[in-house]
């Protein structure tokens, strides 16, 4: 768009944002493979068969059951399709398990065997039903940017959440 200039997030602003959330953080995960620096030596780790490290996300796990604690709810709904990549596999059995444990609620959306509901092709985080976060990665898993959306349209987010939500089931209840 000509003119438009992104709001982009880093550092302390894109913390602000789940620190400070009053009622409720979404996020939508579309992406098969992720490729995140800080994850790099943990996903090594993990694919060459060595135990999860102790205390692994333990300061993610303290945040989600700070939000928990105060009534904040914390949810997220992961678009998979099997055969499930490393990346998943990685996910779901040293990252998620740890995430719901602290008091998320993470849900699958399992697509291998039937269409997109209509769900977008686009990572988002929801804060509060007002504030709309996109994760925009490379075909490779690696994160370009998160960009705040201005003026989003709520009712479509809000929309895409409710349909994720209704074609999910609690990770606890998937079986790969």
């Amino acid at each position: 768009m000509d003119g438009y200039e992104p709001v982009l997030l880093d550092g302390e602003e894109w913390q602000s944002y789940f620190r400070d959330f009053k009622h409720s953080a979404f996020r939508l995960e579309v992406h098969q493979v992720y490729t995140m620096p800080a994850e790099a030596e943990t996903v090594r780790s993990f694919l060459a068969h060595e135990p999860m490290p102790e205390g692994f996300n333990g300061p993610w796990h303290q945040t989600i059951r700070d939000h928990a604690a105060a009534g904040r709810g914390m949810a997220r709904a992961k678009v998979v399709r099997r055969p499930l990549t490393d990346y998943s596999r990685y996910l779901f059995e040293w990252c998620i398990p740890g995430n719901v444990e602290a008091g998320e609620d993470y849900r699958i959306v399992d697509l291998t065997a039937r269409p997109n509901p209509g769900l977008p092709e686009q990572d988002f985080w929801l804060f509060d039903e007002t504030a709309v976060v996109h994760l925009n990665y490379r075909p490779d898993g690696t994160q370009i940017n998160r960009e705040l959306i201005r003026s989003p349209d709520i009712g479509q987010y809000l929309a895409w959440r409710d349909l994720a939500l209704e074609n999910s089931v609690p990770f606890r209840d998937y079986r790969a």
